[in-house]
This record gives C-alpha cells, structure tokens and sequence, in this order.
C-alpha cells in the first residue's frame, strides 16, 4: 500500500521490511556510540516511526539490542563463510581480513555486545552462545573437509575444544586491540591465524 506525503508516494513497509530497517538503523547507531548513549526515541526519529511502534517490535531496549546482534551475526557468518575447495590456510586470513574488518568498523557495539555476555544479560548470552556454537561448527566443517587438517582433526578428540578456546582467544586480542594498541590490523590477523593453525598442525 501506497501513502501519500506532500506530493510524494511512499509505499508502507511490510512487517518483515520495517523490522529490517529498524535493525539496520540500531546497528549504525550501535556501531557509533556505546549501548548507554544510543536511544530509542533516536532509533525511532531515524527510521520515521513512533516510539509505540518500535516497542511493538522490540519490547525492551535489550531485546532491541540482541535483535541487532542476533542479525549482525548472522551477517557475519555469511561474510565468512567457508569455500569449497579452497585451502583452510588460505581461508583463514581471508575470513580474518573480514572480521577484524568488521570489529573495527562497528567497535562500540562488538565491546557492548561482549560487555553485556560478560555480566550475564540473558537475551544476550543466549544470542551470544548461538552465535559462537554457529562459529564453532561452521570451523570444524572447513576442517574436516580440509587435506591437510581433515585427517589430524579426526584423529584428535580435543579439536572441538581447541577452535572453542581460539575463538574466546581472537575475542580477548580484538577487544585488548580495540583498546588502542599500536598493533596494526595486519599483525593481529597473523597473530590470531597463528594461533589456530599452531594448536591444529601436528
């Protein structure tokens, strides 16, 4: 359906279309500012809705926050998901390059997001856990489908634990590096590459 504005036609989102975009802006805003400075009258002003509306979406401002989460995730995951046939070597870095990428680029909500999984905020913990298990096992699969460390992976019953603890290993260096190291992006990729690969290669 189409509404008229001042000689101007715009078309009424759909449900799914206006819950997108209400994420799209909290993700900018989010990305910009830490959690305590963006607002949902903001939110709401941006997107050109009323307050009412977007607490019809998102009841609370932390489930508004998860839901940004939730889908930036989900992003992430797609962005650096696995290429069959290419070497997990040379993945890796490229999957690296996106990430730290994108912690840079959005630091204010990746520091917010771990802030509220570190003091038990629950909507965000459970978005938190989804997240690092679907991290987890798209991992293994680029492993075990891997030449070179698809036999070494099966063969050792730790790996499932070892991509766990180098995962919370990349999310400590990213948030110590956000903190204004002089480490340039480059390095902490290797370092972070270094890593999974020196506890995976026999």
């Amino acid at each position: 359906m189409a509404v008229n504005q001042g000689g101007r036609t715009r078309r009424r989102l759909s449900t799914q279309e206006r819950r997108a975009q209400l994420l799209s802006v909290g993700a900018r805003l989010f990305s910009e500012s830490p959690y305590d400075d963006v607002w949902i009258e903001r939110v709401a002003e941006i997107a050109g809705v009323s307050r009412g509306l977007l607490y019809h979406y998102f009841p609370t401002k932390r489930d508004f926050f998860a839901a940004v989460v939730e889908r930036e995730s989900e992003r992430m995951l797609r962005m650096t998901a696995a290429v069959p046939g290419v070497p997990v070597r040379e993945q890796l870095t490229a999957g690296l390059d996106t990430y730290l990428e994108y912690v840079e680029a959005h630091a204010h909500g990746y520091r917010a997001f771990h802030r509220a999984d570190a003091a038990g905020d629950q909507a965000v913990r459970r978005v938190y856990q989804r997240a690092l298990a679907a991290q987890e096992r798209q991992i293994l699969a680029a492993l075990a489908e891997d030449p070179e460390f698809g036999p070494v992976c099966e063969a050792r019953p730790d790996t499932r634990l070892a991509v766990r603890g180098w995962l919370a290993f990349t999310t400590a260096v990213c948030l110590e590096w956000l903190r204004g190291s002089e480490v340039g992006r480059e390095q902490v990729r290797d370092l972070c590459a270094r890593a999974l690969l020196g506890v995976l290669t026999p």
